[in-house]
């Protein structure tokens, strides 16, 4: 990663070694680092060397080596904290608080006071309406 984004993107700067951090894996395209305000013991960011800063923005290769990260991660939480299950989380757009892409991947546990809060004022949309909406984009994507 070279550039201005490195310069100023303090995602790149976590991901390619520019700041300390606490790694727990990495490989060509991808570094994994514990989270310094963590949810949970074990909250692990899964962060991409390359600068992106949303999902669609990703090639596949690098897409993978997130996955593969997300799966081995998991595996390993699971077997060290024995938690009630794994959350996986990325935020995309206003919600990336970092402007750099990042997974968060971290045990939960009942109780643990993270949680899910919906919207007050949900859609009032037909489901079949949305899924005709959602499908015709989809066909119109070349993918």
């Amino acid at each position: 990663m070279k550039g201005r984004s490195m310069m100023c993107c303090l995602g790149c700067k976590l991901a390619n070694h520019v700041m300390e951090t606490n790694v727990v894996y990495e490989d060509d395209l991808i570094t994994c680092i514990l989270d310094i305000d963590p949810l949970n013991e074990g909250h692990t960011l899964i962060l991409p060397k390359r600068h992106y800063k949303d999902l669609e923005e990703i090639d596949k290769v690098t897409i993978i080596s997130i996955m593969d990260a997300a799966v081995i991660i998991s595996i390993a939480l699971k077997e060290i904290y024995q938690p009630d299950g794994i959350s996986t989380i990325q935020n995309g757009g206003e919600f990336n608080d970092l402007d750099h892409y990042h997974m968060h991947v971290f045990p939960r546990y009942k109780n643990d006071g993270f949680g899910w809060v919906e919207p007050i004022n949900k859609s009032q949309t037909p489901l079949d309406q949305v899924k005709e909406r959602i499908v015709d984009k989809l066909n119109a994507i070349s993918m």
